[in-house]
């Protein structure tokens, strides 16, 4: 178990922005408070329809960190884990709108940024990705991607503002066991150290956490003076850059040597997810089908069933009736209540499946 947990975070303006004279629109944050240690980081969207995109970035990060700080126990003990998704966007949502108040903007998305964040109490971590970006684990026996980047083919990515943000976020919920480090990066940084086509992150990730050992102050020095001399100082088109550490005190770091540094590409193959979602529609329409003709006999049944009660008990005496008939009505009504209610369910779930596949959500 760590002895203690150093957070520090660093953002550096890209060379891109510093030569058209735009502002850097990445951010980043790291706090320790109620026991939890956050960092978050966030990379504001480029391009003209962006135009405050560094303010959201720079809100997201601060609100995000907070609730996470504040409502740590709740969160990772939820698990509806799309209603914690959801509850995250809507924060940020409300934390937006003052902005769009404050600076009379026309719409959610002139604030667009993507958001990465790790918050750790105790054993128990939380992890949350929701566009480009890189989470890494760092474990004495070497890196990985906790969460790798969330591209399209076509290199676009996803904002926390989309109207369906939620459901693209990751949210990962597990525990710091053989953890010696967690770092976070925009893609100004993971294009510079990671190997996509392979799921390789290269051994210098874990040199730059390793700064952190002798505190916050000299690992953000330390991670600054690094970005800006081997990242944003090697292109004069490099991006804004952000990276952020949790080094858990007293665990043992990975032998640099010893980390591979080239690996070969992932297989390729043709199939997509949507293909695969699209071919299982007729069998979705069938089974919807038998579901809800299930569901729909087995309401006649209970009618019937009832029915047949009320019939009986009518040829009761009075006294009998009184003492026997509703007990025969719950007990008919517990047996088959339930599993109507659970047969219209599963029909409705499986018609919302096959709208979505039909509409290409899938």
């Amino acid at each position: 178990m760590y002895s203690g947990i150093t957070v520090g975070c660093v953002t550096i303006i890209g060379n891109k922005h510093i030569s058209r004279q735009v502002p850097c629109e990445d951010a980043s944050f790291a706090m320790q408070k109620n026991g939890v240690s956050v960092v978050c980081i966030a990379d504001g969207a480029g391009g003209k329809k962006y135009t405050h995109a560094r303010f959201g970035s720079a809100c997201a990060v601060e609100t995000i960190s907070n609730i996470l700080a504040d409502h740590f126990d709740a969160l990772y003990s939820e698990n509806r884990e799309a209603a914690v998704r959801s509850y995250l966007m809507a924060k940020i949502r409300i934390a937006f709108a003052d902005i769009i108040a404050e600076k009379e903007l026309d719409t959610l998305d002139q604030l667009s940024c993507t958001l990465l964040f790790v918050a750790v109490k105790d054993r128990r971590m939380i992890i949350g990705h929701l566009g480009d970006g890189l989470v890494v684990r760092i474990s004495p026996s070497g890196l990985s991607p906790f969460s790798m980047p969330q591209n399209e083919k076509d290199g676009t990515t996803f904002f926390i503002t989309a109207g369906h943000a939620a459901d693209y976020m990751r949210f990962i919920k597990t525990t710091v066991d053989d953890c010696h480090a967690v770092a976070l990066m925009t893609d100004g940084v993971q294009d510079n150290v990671y190997d996509e086509d392979a799921g390789l992150v290269k051994p210098v990730v874990a040199k730059m956490a390793e700064t952190f050992k002798d505190g916050r102050e000299k690992g953000e020095a330390a991670i600054k003076e690094i970005l800006e001399k081997y990242i944003v100082g090697s292109s004069n088109v490099s991006d804004d850059s952000s990276f952020g550490v949790l080094l858990f005190e007293g665990t043992n770091a990975p032998d640099a040597s010893s980390l591979e540094s080239s690996a070969d590409k992932f297989g390729t193959s043709d199939e997509n997810f949507k293909t695969v979602a699209q071919s299982i529609k007729q069998d979705l329409m069938k089974a919807s089908e038998i579901i809800s003709n299930a569901a729909s006999k087995n309401e006649e049944k209970t009618e019937t069933e009832n029915q047949e009660t009320k019939t009986e008990t009518e040829t009761e005496n009075q006294e009998t009736q009184k003492e026997e008939v509703p007990a025969a009505a719950q007990e008919s009504k517990k047996t088959n209540l339930p599993a109507l209610i659970l047969g219209i369910a599963c029909a409705i779930e499986l018609i919302i499946i096959v709208v979505l596949v039909f509409r290409g959500m899938l």
